[in-house]
């Protein structure tokens, strides 16, 4: 069994946040996204496969909703903290994202198994799930905490909105709308105002989503940062910047029209003037569980086509 322990964002393998992770049976949480064809085939052989290994399993309730098996109950997030040893998430990483905010105040380790098409998060081929999960519910598996970022919409001094985000807390201006102004202060010190289209306020594992795509650094997961970037600034001395993660970061809207604020794509609307928005990083993390032989270096090869060369006929290989 191996041990990865290189700083406080990993964990040994043989156990998650301090507690035990058991070889005896489990119950195994089942998450699956909707609305994907041919899932129910793969679905049915991985209750099989857990079943005949001596565990229970039971569904999310949103996927009992659009899946039925018998046998297999359904259970809410409360529920599944409270029962779980361990979620499994067939799909892509907006799955991952949706199921991770869903589980953090319960610190159940979650498996991603990939529906869609990058898998960041999601990194055990379907193809492969099997024999994968046997190795990580016996045990050998490497497992990692992530940070997460929670903010609360300030109106004349009173939370309107709170929410929490694996990825990223997004301040942007509508279609159509002018540039927006926002001022940024970090633990109570103005930092600056900004006209631009709007800022990403990231965790490290969101440094290779929108942060990555608007010119932010990647982040290794271990870090303890936050990355704020700017979209489509107006002045070009504005460039991204890494806070440290115990940092209180206020962004005031000061004007624009139709500016919104999201978390991980959850849309909150209609932000006014003078709205704050509050961002410190949250109290919960996440951990997922890897097969022993992942690389986070090896996912960013695979995932940004970093190993990847153009040939004579200027293709890809």
């Amino acid at each position: 069994m191996s041990v990865e322990n290189n700083d406080h964002h990993y964990a040994a393998s043989s156990s998650i946040a301090g507690q035990p992770f058991n070889l005896g049976a489990k119950t195994i949480a089942l998450a699956v996204r909707q609305n994907t064809d041919g899932i129910a085939e793969p679905v049915q052989t991985l209750i099989d496969f857990l079943h005949h290994l001596g565990h229970t399993v039971v569904f999310e309730t949103e996927t009992a909703a659009h899946l039925t098996f018998p046998g297999v109950p359904a259970m809410t997030p409360a529920e599944i903290g409270e029962a779980a040893d361990c979620a499994i998430v067939m799909g892509g990483d907006g799955t991952m994202l949706g199921i991770a905010r869903q589980m953090a105040p319960y610190d159940v380790p979650l498996i991603g198994i990939n529906q869609g098409r990058l898998g960041f998060m999601t990194d055990i081929p379907l193809e492969r799930m099997l024999p994968v999960l046997a190795e990580i519910l016996s045990g050998r598996f490497k497992a990692e905490r992530r940070t997460l970022l929670e903010g609360s919409v300030l109106r004349d001094g009173k939370s309107i909105h709170v929410g929490l985000a694996v990825n990223d807390v997004v301040v942007s201006r509508g279609a159509g709308a002018g540039m927006a102004e926002l001022r940024v202060d970090v633990d109570g010190h103005f930092m600056y105002n900004q006209r631009s289209d709007g800022l990403i306020i990231a965790t490290p594992t969101g440094s290779t989503a929108y942060a990555l795509s608007a010119g932010g650094p990647l982040l290794h997961p271990t870090l303890g940062g936050i990355v704020l970037v700017p979209i489509a600034p107006h002045a070009l001395s504005n460039r991204p910047i890494v806070l440290p993660d115990s940092s209180q970061i206020v962004v005031e809207i000061v004007r624009g029209r139709d500016i919104s604020v999201n978390f991980d794509m959850q849309t909150f609307a209609s932000l006014a003037q003078q709205d704050r928005i509050l961002i410190r990083r949250s109290p919960h993390a996440i951990t997922f569980l890897h097969p022993q032989r992942w690389s986070y270096y090896h996912t960013l090869r695979e995932k940004l086509h970093w190993n990847e060369y153009p040939s004579s006929d200027g293709k890809l290989t």
